[in-house]
């Protein structure tokens, strides 16, 4: 595992601060949260800050089985976030900026799917390879529900 969500969270919040939405406008203003903090955006970008603080301070659990378990369960929290992310877009977006976004989805998917295959060969045969194929999709599907906050939502 590459980049465990505790080298990440801590810059998260500020990272999506700093970006420009659709309009070039920075959801950064006025050195104050409480612009970021309201609509649909904020919203969704506190919920990701949460699910991540608890990733974050989860108990570690001791054994590869437990592990494995543990990371696909957080792997299926991300990828419904994600699920209820797109579905949010589907309806705010018109259809052809939701088409583009459909088929950009369709290829960050393989390139999830491809990236977990290669992370996990360095295990290959050993007991972590799926627990690094699981790991590697979960970090890349929080990363993903991040993106599609921070550069689609309204």
């Amino acid at each position: 595992m590459e980049n465990s969500p505790e080298d990440m969270s801590d810059t998260k919040l500020q990272d999506q601060e700093d970006s420009s939405n659709n309009d070039g406008e920075s959801l950064k203003s006025s050195n104050s949260n409480s612009e970021m903090t309201r609509g649909k955006k904020g919203e969704y970008l506190r919920k990701l800050n949460e699910m991540e603080e608890a990733d974050k301070y989860a108990e570690a659990k001791t054994t590869t089985l437990d592990m494995e378990k543990q990371e696909e369960e957080r792997y299926k929290k991300w990828d419904e976030a994600l699920n209820e992310i797109y579905g949010v877009l589907k309806e705010e977006l018109s259809k052809e900026e939701m088409d583009k976004l459909r088929e950009e989805q369709r290829n960050w998917i393989k390139h999830r799917d491809e990236a977990a295959k290669e992370s996990s060969l360095k295990y290959k045969g050993g007991s972590y390879e799926s627990l690094e194929y699981v790991a590697t999709q979960a970090s890349l599907t929080k990363e993903r529900c991040y993106k599609l906050v921070a550069h689609y939502m309204k």
